[in-house]
This record gives structure tokens, C-alpha cells and sequence, in this order.
């Protein structure tokens, strides 16, 4: 499994954070030619090797000719969902700025869907974290930790006026994490950053056993007096501390037994719940007190979404109470791959053990739009694609 560390001895940043990626293998022009899939305009996006203190860093500079710096959360989550981009690239970057709109509906004491970013609704800030969602995508890294953050101190200047370092989204989003602060009189944490890693990082702590195939250095915008203002990112294959000992991070399970709701209301909270980050939703029959039929309804969060997926079931079903528990769980990795056939292009979805293929599968929705295209029944395009990968693979030794 492939892996990620942020190393954030100096702070974390969304262009840190770009520039770290770039340095340690992602392909500039690869992510440029990705972000052009979004709807922005009036942007460019460039990299430079600097010296921060006594380190080289790539620094990425986003340069845009945008005015208006006003989105809502909705609004940035529709640019994202519109663009034809890999499935982990908009999962990724839909749950970075998920976390960034409830920080801020929090620090604001506004609901989510009134929330409207101001430096984090601008250009520059969405091709920080879609680009780094594409980088990640390009380095193939399926898991994350982080180091403590060192947040700075002293005050920033902002949208909202003069603001404490850290920054009240920052402070919230950085719940939970290990934070301390050096005494450097600077923004070393910001929410862009703040947001990136820890949605991504399954765990906070030194670096796990992982054997390096790349090191990356992205350097802030400044350049500090006393260290160097650099991010870094740690990437390679994790290293097992038993022989099949390799367990993916830890997944909560929430369940809930419900004998009076609509089967209406579960198809819409189905799609909520997903919608909310939820792992996977299913139910099962079971029989419950006064000889009624009812459901078990259960969930599986990451546990950095399970207070939000709670207050969804509590707010969007009948039940008056929840249970949870932690499980561990393996599986296999996975990637994407674009299959070419008579009807278009279709992603399969590939799944491995140990590099040897076990499992292909078309992409649903893929296979749905062409079928709907270019009438005809669904089975034919998924058959059709099936055999197309089989057809266009190269042998697997």
C-alpha cells in the first residue's frame, strides 16, 4: 500500500502542500491538463526551485485574474462534480472542502449551506486542494499520516479582519490533532492546509514504517529568518510489522434499529448519508419488539465524519438512538482505468492483491449514460466493456 506523510515541522499550507507533491514526482503539466477539466477561469499555475534556510523546495505560485473571492460550499461542490475527474481525485477534494464549510459554519454560527468562503472560496484556493487531490492520484498514495503541526503565533490579516494565530477555522479544524506552537510570529498553518491534511490523515503521529521511494520539499511564500518555511511529504510502500499484518485504518460502524418510517424516507436518507461521507449504507430485516418487522440500518464512517453521519440519522429517520463500534478491515488496492470501445471511453474499476489483478468492474455510471445515449441495454455496455479490457490488457505476469 502506498502511502503518505506530512512532515509539518514548519506549517502547512495548500501551495506547501502542491509544491511538496511536484518535488516529490507529480507531474506539473499532468496536473495543469487535470485542473483544466474544472470551470474556472483566469488562471495559471507555475513551480520554481527556491531555498528556504538551508533547504531547496519547489514553490508552486496559482496566479489568477479573479476579483471575486465569494463562493458557497454548494457552488464548489458542483464545479468539482461537473469536471471529468477520477473518482478518489472528486471524493478527496469534496471531503477537504465538506471539513473547511463545517469549520467555518462553526466558527461563524451560520448552517452549512449558508456558508460562503472568502479566501478559501477563491481560484487560487481550489486548485490548491483539487490539484492536490490530482497529485496524490498521480503518486498512486492510498493512505495518509501527519506529523504535529506547528501553527506559528502572533496575529493574520484576513477577509474577517485581524484574526489570532491560528485562525479560528484553522483552531477548529485542527481538533484533535497535536498542535504547538514555536513562537514564530507567522501563519504557518493555514485552512487550505490545515484542511488538506488533516481530512486525509488517518492518523497523527512520527513517521510509520514505510520504506521512502520519494521525498518532497514545497516551500511557503516566505522565507523565515530562523528555519527553513517548508513542507514535507514522505512517500512509499507501507511496511507491515507482522507478515500479513496489514490492515487498512480503522472504520466506525453506526447502526440503528427503525419499525416506523416510510421506505420513502430511507431511499432519501440512503442518498444523504453518501452524500455526507458515509462509507457504505445498507439495511437487513429484523424482527423487533411487539412482534413488528423493522430494519437494521447501518453505516460505515471514517471516524473524522462520525459525529456529522450521527446527527444525520438522528435528524433524517425515526430512530431515537444509535450505536456504534470500531472494526478494522482490509482491502484490496484499487485504481482506474479508461477502456476505449465502440461506444466511448469507460472506466473499469481494478482491483489487486499483492500487484495480481482479481477483480475488473465497468464503472456504473459510465455505463448507464452510454446505454441511455445510445439505447441499448445496459448488460450489452457492461459486457461490451468487460470484454474491451480483457481485449486491450496487457498480460499480467
Amino acid at each position: 500500500m502506498k502511502q503518505a506523510h506530512f512532515d509539518c515541522f514548519s506549517g502547512i499550507s495548500g501551495d506547501m502542500t502542491l509544491g511538496a507533491l511536484v518535488d516529490a514526482g507529480a507531474d506539473l503539466a499532468t496536473i495543469k491538463s487535470e485542473l483544466r477539466r474544472l470551470d474556472l477561469k483566469g488562471w495559471q499555475i507555475s513551480a520554481e526551485r527556491v531555498k528556504r534556510g538551508a533547504l531547496f523546495a519547489t514553490n508552486v505560485k496559482v496566479e489568477t485574474t479573479e476579483k471575486h473571492h465569494h463562493r458557497g460550499l454548494s457552488k464548489i461542490l458542483e464545479i468539482i462534480d461537473g469536471a471529468e475527474l477520477a473518482p478518489r481525485i472528486k471524493e478527496r477534494s469534496t471531503k477537504i472542502f465538506r471539513r473547511l464549510g463545517e469549520a467555518e459554519a462553526k466558527v461563524h454560527q451560520v448552517e452549512i449551506e449558508k456558508v460562503h468562503f472568502h479566501e478559501v472560496g477563491a481560484v487560487d484556493a481550489i486548485i490548491d486542494i483539487v490539484g492536490a487531490a490530482i497529485g496524490f492520484e498521480l503518486l498512486g498514495v492510498d493512505e495518509f499520516s501527519c506529523s504535529a503541526f506547528d501553527v506559528g503565533a502572533g496575529t493574520v490579516k484576513t477577509a474577517h479582519g485581524i484574526l489570532p494565530v491560528p485562525a479560528p477555522a484553522t483552531a477548529e479544524l485542527l481538533r484533535g490533532a497535536p498542535s504547538f506552537s514555536s513562537g514564530v510570529q507567522c501563519e504557518l498553518v493555514t485552512p487550505t492546509g490545515a484542511a488538506i491534511a488533516t481530512t486525509l490523515a488517518s492518523r497523527f503521529a512520527e513517521m510509520p514504517p514505510m520504506k521512502i521511494e520519494s521525498v518532497g520539499y514545497g516551500a511557503g511564500s516566505t522565507d523565515l529568518p530562523d528555519r527553513p518555511n517548508v513542507m514535507r511529504l514522505l512517500v512509499g510502500v507501507a511496511t507491515a510489522t507482522e507478515k500479513g499484518e496489514q490492515w487498512d485504518p480503522p472504520v466506525i460502524v453506526i447502526e440503528a434499529n427503525l419499525d416506523d418510517m416510510s421506505p420513502q424516507i430511507y431511499g432519501y436518507f440512503v442518498e444523504q448519508a453518501l452524500a455526507a461521507g458515509a462509507l457504505d449504507v445498507f439495511s437487513s430485516s429484523v424482527q423487533m419488539k411487539k412482534n413488528r418487522p423493522g430494519l437494521l440500518v447501518t453505516l460505515l464512517a471514517e471516524p473524522e465524519n462520525l459525529n456529522r453521519l450521527i446527527d444525520l440519522v438522528f435528524r433524517e429517520t425515526t430512530t431515537i438512538g444509535v450505536r456504534t463500534h470500531e472494526v478494522r478491515r482490509r482491502t484490496l488496492k484499487r485504481e482506474i482505468v479508461a477502456v476505449e470501445t465502440p461506444l466511448g471511453e469507460i472506466r473499469m474499476k481494478i482491483s489487486r492483491l499483492n500487484g495480481t489483478m482479481l477483480n475488473a468492474a465497468p464503472e456504473y455510471e459510465d455505463c448507464q449514460r452510454l446505454a441511455a445515449q445510445k439505447g441499448i441495454p445496459l448488460k450489452e455496455v457492461l459486457a461490451l466493456a468487460n470484454f474491451h479490457y480483457q481485449k486491450q490488457r496487457e498480460p499480467q505476469k
